[in-house]
């Protein structure tokens, strides 16, 4: 049984998965993703028997999880799941489709079908790229002349990428919203991200919000694995919010951090992650 982590850098999280699989005798094989040399010409089948990827880069992680997965081995989470989750436009299509309470979102390819959605939407939206973490370019607009300004930045980008206009209605949360992870088709743990005077209306804390101890409700529980089941089995972070009609997911992610969640959960997340891909490994 061959169990493998591909990987960017020796992150917190990644530390702790390091810890987790020593603590019970797991052997991991380390694919560094900057160091990767792919002979795309060669016979496959030579990979571990799982492969849990970890990847910061999105277009590294799913060229190698492609590339392994064409040789045989299972890639924790698959190249399917990464490339709806890692695009907001396919993941708010696919729950909605799933009919999973989500926030009304439109997509747009120029600036004047940006107004015309922010006209639907009304004033304040929330506009972000369609692919991106860490609440990087994500905006709240207020007014007309905000929208404007910011089609104006996006439009002198280089990047095609930033000329897709991902709008969103804004929800009133309660200066907090939810994530809940999701292993193997059972929510083991949920914490809420709340805002701060540094992180500003924006929750991840990654930007400064922090984190505190959500209970996982029959409700909650019953809502994240029916937002999962619009990818793989698998290892999910499950975004939602919390609005006066209950409660609506708007993000699902495929490589979630988790180094502020177990402290204040006390669940061992990197513990239940490593079972379950040594789980993977057997079948």
């Amino acid at each position: 049984m061959r169990i493998g982590v591909c990987y960017t850098v020796v992150s917190a999280e990644n530390k702790m998965l390091f810890d987790a699989a020593k603590k019970r005798g797991v052997e991991l094989e380390r694919v560094i993703d900057g160091e990767a040399l792919l002979d795309l010409g060669a016979r496959q089948g030579n990979g571990p028997d799982v492969l849990l990827q970890r990847s910061v880069s999105f277009s590294r992680s799913q060229y190698l999880t492609y590339y392994y997965e064409k040789s045989g081995t299972q890639v924790v989470n698959s190249y399917r799941s990464a490339g709806i989750c890692g695009d907001k436009m396919l993941c708010s299509l696919e729950l909605s489709r799933a009919k999973v309470p989500t926030p009304k979102t439109y997509l747009a390819f120029t600036p004047e079908a940006a107004r015309m959605a922010a006209d639907k939407l009304g004033f304040p939206l929330v506009m972000k790229p369609v692919m991106g973490s860490w609440a990087r370019m994500v905006h709240r607009i207020n007014d007309l002349d905000s929208l404007d300004a910011a089609l104006e930045s996006r439009e002198e980008m280089g990047n095609p990428w930033q000329k897709i206009y991902y709008l969103q209605e804004h929800v009133n949360k309660p200066g907090r919203d939810i994530r809940a992870f999701v292993v193997g088709g059972e929510v083991i743990a949920a914490i809420y991200r709340v805002s701060t005077e540094k992180s500003g209306w924006i929750t991840n804390t990654g930007r400064g919000g922090t984190a505190s101890k959500c209970e996982v409700t029959p409700g909650l529980s019953e809502l994240c694995l029916k937002a999962a089941s619009i990818v793989d089995e698998g290892i999910y972070g499950v975004d939602l919010m919390e609005t006066g009609h209950g409660l609506v997911v708007h993000e699902i992610n495929h490589t979630t951090e988790f180094r502020n969640s177990s402290p204040v959960t006390g669940v061992d997340i990197a513990d239940r992650m490593i079972e379950y891909t040594a789980r993977r490994a057997k079948r």
